[in-house]
């Protein structure tokens, strides 16, 4: 039953074009432009918007006695957090998104035809 599960999947389009292709990750190697850094610091920065900017409005709402600053401060930053990740992401993680799950793919079916064969 695993052994179908593995060569179904191993016939689809994305896994075999990963594996015809030989996906690597030499795209990495390339000077980024300025959208790629742009969209990569989007990205980091929302992780600094994520839990830290909602643990200090929590803190901050328990410090002042003030709930609804958590109540609705928290959201709405975790909120802006993801809209910052999502800019990011169209900005350049989706190119690279693609190239590494691509050699991802390859390099796991590979293993796993080996180990079924």
């Amino acid at each position: 039953m695993i052994r179908e599960s593995i060569r179904k999947i191993a016939r689809t389009d994305f896994v075999r074009s990963a594996i015809e292709e030989k996906a690597d990750l030499s795209p990495f190697k390339e000077k980024p432009t300025p959208v790629i850094l742009i969209g990569v610091f989007a990205i980091a920065f929302s992780f600094v918007l994520g839990w830290p900017a909602v643990a200090a409005i929590g803190f901050l709402s328990v410090r002042f006695h003030e709930p609804w600053l958590g109540a609705i401060g928290c959201p709405l930053v975790y909120g802006l957090s993801h809209l910052v990740f999502l800019f990011g992401m169209y900005l350049s993680g989706a190119t690279y998104s693609l190239i590494f799950m691509r050699w991802l793919t390859r390099i796991t079916m590979e293993k796993l035809i080996k180990m079924t064969a």
